[in-house]
């Protein structure tokens, strides 16, 4: 399942729809990630987002960025857990699909036991679907908001321990998971699995996600992977896009792999011009492929592979 940035409940309410909420009906399952405090706007907002075809709405209470903290939404919501519940509740009486929660541990001085544990409880009797957990405080002073990523300490324990107490409540964990293997090892503990960072700077690793965890035979080849992002890129491009806003998305597919550094170098530099068009895609997939090495690694018996649509 996809989750999108986090979204301000005002800036559904009043911005620009599409540019904000507009998403391809290939990315099903999607939820949006909401911002906000206050229950009224954040219903509206949640009935707008499911009107748009959102699978899921979930409410952020982990983002410690100064920004987020100045408009009392994100992760200092943990320090008031009965207003959180008064949101989810609010939204569950606004659509049908579920509700969830992202959340810390806590935030700065707060003991991580009662502080995720009255946040939990709150929530779930106003109804929420289920927690998806970020494995660390957050700081609401002293760090960044990408030092807030890195620096608190993971302690994934603390949220098995969640788990255990709420049997029946779906939780999910987030933070510091680095590969398939580890989500899978998490999975013995917890109920579902989020990636961040892995998925977004290594994304070829998703191509296993559904024969792994789900027995699904689906294709790993990530040639066709790029290739099927062609008719999307030409999409956007015709609404005026540039290819670069979409490029920068997909510098990490070959990572590890032959040819990813040209395939990076390529996408960014050809890429960033204001008339780059999909001939860029083939150009860095061919530029992958001419050393006689194919992108998964092995010898191919031309070297070069045609890669211009048919």
């Amino acid at each position: 399942m996809l989750y999108t940035e986090m979204v301000v409940a005002d800036a559904v309410l009043h911005g620009d729809g599409e540019r904000l909420l507009g998403f391809s009906r290939q990315e099903h399952p999607i939820a949006i990630q909401l911002g906000g405090s206050d229950p009224a706007k954040l219903a509206e907002a949640a009935r707008i987002a499911e009107d748009r075809g959102y699978d899921e709405i979930n409410l952020n209470v982990g983002c410690p960025s100064d920004r987020v903290r100045s408009g009392t939404f994100g992760a200092c919501l943990m320090l008031t857990p009965g207003l959180v519940a008064d949101c989810v509740a609010a939204m569950k009486s606004a659509v049908d699909v579920p509700v969830t929660v992202k959340c810390r541990l806590g935030v700065d001085d707060q003991d991580t036991g009662p502080a995720l544990d009255a946040l939990a409880d709150a929530v779930v009797a106003a109804g929420c679907d289920g927690l998806w957990v970020h494995a660390r405080k957050a700081w609401l002073s002293g760090l960044s908001p990408k030092e807030n990523r890195e620096v608190p300490p993971l302690d994934y324990g603390r949220v098995h321990a969640l788990k255990r107490r709420l049997p029946d409540v779906f939780v999910g964990i987030n933070g510091g998971i680095p590969s398939l293997d580890e989500a899978s090892r998490q999975l013995d503990h917890v109920d579902g699995v989020m990636l961040g960072r892995a998925a977004y700077h290594t994304p070829a690793i998703l191509l296993d996600v559904d024969r792994r965890f789900f027995g699904i035979d689906a294709p790993q080849d990530v040639r066709a992977a790029a290739l099927a992002m062609v008719p999307y890129v030409e999409k956007e491009l015709a609404r005026g896009a540039r290819l670069s806003q979409t490029a920068r998305h997909m510098l990490g597919l070959f990572h590890g792999r032959p040819g990813a550094r040209q395939w990076r170098r390529i996408l960014s530099v050809e890429g960033a011009r204001p008339d780059a068009g999909v001939e860029v895609l083939f150009e860095a997939l061919a530029a992958v492929e001419a050393g006689g090495l194919d992108i998964l690694g092995q010898t191919s018996e031309t070297g070069l592979i045609d890669l211009q649509p048919a």
